[in-house]
């Protein structure tokens, strides 16, 4: 097998210049396309809310200091406590509108005739298991080619495999697939020499090179799966709307096998629908990109959201990490409209096995939104716009502000008597005269904190009708209550583990430890005791001091949970690959008993490349 399979048409050149970030544009064939007036109404009901709640709690706890003012480190702990409940405040709020607007009836307009559009399915892959992205590739194709209608496909895989073992699967998956597919059915190929700029330069490479002959691309990840109908809605809202430059689907969690993965495809199930709705109501116009089961512009794209590089404080140059964000953000400032069609059902792709594979790719994603904060400031950026750069960089930074707020509390302890505080000297006066944090104010912030995290998840269960989902999809009503409580029971225990993994993302990007952007495990990995006692030590160190103070009476109790949790760290994260019967008790998936026909699809064909290039090479890439 040639390591130099080439199959692609005639090149169609396409300018992709790099944006400058220290001067507007505007992009002449942009229309004009200003949010609908109602986004506004929208917004304030998100957002005046959250600060309004978030300055009656400052209020309150402002009550509870000296009368002789408040001492900066005082301050530094309402601080903390405020932000922390903004930011669960507004995403109440969010599902709040959500919940709302999908009980509204919407009598959908007339739809006018599509205009036909050429649309490219773009996959980049690096070291990906072949038959696995060929299977889900074709099963697409064959959706698209049952359905019909007035658009072209064509899918192109676009590799910057760099292990030559892997790469000559792909070339014999390849093969083997164009040579069972119907002749109408259009699958291209090309293997990158260099994979300069990673994703960016694979997408960028395809855009210059061949994106003048489509009037759309569609961007998918090695683990996207779409179904026709959701590819055709998504081109037709493009082709309808003129000032459109990306459309962004709500792609839904499949595949999970392990508790972990499985905790995580009930929650977006069944919470998602909700806060997505939300989420688009109030962004409007102005919504986000999350890199992959979008429709674009091309055109738009190319002469928008070239990206140059970043220079770092040592004067070198970086790649921007997580492009998409950015990218939203300049097709926004050129003129072009950013949607969010959260109702677009059919949009799939898949989650970490395990609590360790979500570590890692919550590390690059941490790298990658951090950079963000340094482009707040850019010219002609949407405030919208840059509300979504630093909400991305804020839901890594909560983190450390959850710790240092968890250190303090327990710092502070049981009040002024047993606080561990209390061993120094008050009267120095560099010595802050400390909120006497009796039990019972203890209790009202920390329950008040649950509650407020605990909403959202009741808001989406009761949305869940309002989706036309039924309990009995899930397996009825008592195995949706169980299923429930499960997934509630782990996401308390496993989130005290995730703050401080987060927290480790952000020093370790601070420090600059964390290097490159592997390729995410898919089907995740087996971690022995030695390497998941080195990842969570510091939880575990943590957890242990934890309970040893509340042991001795100078913690509050109710940090028992947060305690405990930290505590077995380690235990926990091997429990979060378990699969088989398991996982399946603790929590049953509404797709364990309605398969959608396109994942049944989609298996076959892996399975099927799978024997086929097994049968032809007895080496293959690791699952």
């Amino acid at each position: 097998m040639s390591p130099d399979l080439h199959i692609m048409p005639p090149e169609q050149p396409l300018a992709m210049p790099a944006q400058n970030f220290q001067a507007g544009f505007r992009d002449a064939d942009a229309p004009h396309n200003a949010s609908p007036e109602q986004t506004m109404v929208w917004r304030l009901l998100a957002f005046c809310p959250s600060v309004v709640a978030t300055f009656g709690l400052w209020w309150v706890m402002e009550n509870w200091f000296s009368d002789e003012g408040i001492s900066w480190i005082e301050g530094l702990l309402l601080a903390l406590i405020s932000f922390n409940f903004f930011w669960i405040t507004f995403t109440v709020c969010t599902v709040l509108l959500g919940l709302f607007s999908l009980s509204r009836q919407h009598t959908p307009a007339r739809p006018t005739r599509a205009q036909p559009l050429n649309v490219a399915l773009v996959m980049p892959i690096y070291n990906e298991v072949p038959w696995y992205v060929m299977g889900n590739a074709r099963s697409m194709l064959e959706e698209l080619r049952a359905r019909g209608g007035v658009h072209e496909y064509s899918v192109f895989i676009l590799s910057d495999t760099r292990d030559d073992i892997i790469a000559a699967q792909e070339q014999a998956s390849i093969m083997a697939l164009r040579a069972s597919l119907p002749p109408d059915l259009k699958l291209f190929y090309r293997r990158r020499p260099e994979n300069t700029d990673r994703k960016v330069g694979n997408i960028a490479d395809w855009v210059s090179r061949w994106g003048g002959a489509y009037e759309a691309m569609l961007v998918l990840d090695a683990d996207s799966l779409m179904t026709g109908r959701a590819i055709a809605r998504l081109t037709d809202a493009l082709a309808r709307d003129a000032g459109a430059g990306l459309i962004q689907s709500f792609p839904q969690l499949i595949g999970a096998q392990s508790v972990f993965a499985r905790m995580q495809q009930f929650a977006n199930g069944v919470y998602g629908a909700a806060l997505a709705e939300g989420v688009a109501r109030w962004c409007g116009h102005e919504g986000n990109y999350w890199g992959h089961n979008a429709i674009i512009r091309t055109a738009a794209f190319a002469n928008c959201a070239g990206l140059p590089r970043l220079r770092s404080l040592t004067g070198r140059e970086q790649l921007i990490m997580s492009h998409d964000f950015v990218e939203a953000g300049l097709l926004r400032r050129a003129g072009w409209s950013v949607r969010f069609l959260p109702r677009i059902r059919g949009s799939y792709e898949e989650t970490p096995a395990t609590l360790i594979d979500h570590i890692l790719r919550d590390r690059r994603w941490c790298q990658g939104n951090l950079q963000h904060l340094k482009l707040l400031r850019s010219k002609g950026f949407q405030s919208i716009s840059r509300f979504h750069l630093f909400h991305g960089a804020i839901g890594y930074l909560m983190s450390p502000i959850w710790f240092a707020l968890l250190v303090m509390w327990a710092l502070i302890g049981r009040g002024v008597d047993a606080s561990v505080l209390h061993y120094f000297d008050p009267d120095n006066p560099l010595f802050p005269q400390w909120p006497e944090m009796t039990e019972g104010r203890h209790v009202l912030i920390i329950v008040l904190m649950y509650a407020m995290l605990l909403v959202p998840k009741l808001m989406g269960v009761a949305a869940l009708r309002l989706t036309g989902a039924r309990y009995a999809e899930f397996g009825g009503g008592a195995r949706f209550a169980l299923s429930f409580m499960s997934e509630l029971i782990l996401s308390i225990i496993y989130a005290p583990i995730l703050m401080v993994q987060q927290m480790i993302a952000v020093f370790r990007t601070a420090f600059g430890l964390q290097k490159g952007w592997n390729p995410q495990a898919r089907d995740g990995g087996t971690y022995g005791l030695k390497i998941l006692m080195i990842c969570h030590a510091l939880e575990t160190v943590s957890g242990i001091a934890l309970t040893i103070g509340i042991l001795l009476g100078l913690i509050s109790a109710w940090l028992a949970p947060i305690a405990l949790s930290l505590a077995f760290a380690i235990p926990l994260s091997a429990l979060s690959g378990v699969t088989a019967g398991t996982a399946r008790r603790l929590m049953g998936l509404r797709e364990d008993y309605r398969e959608p026909a396109i994942t049944r699809a989609a298996r076959h064909y892996r399975n099927e490349l799978k024997s086929m290039i097994e049968g032809q090479s007895s080496v293959t890439p690791a699952e």
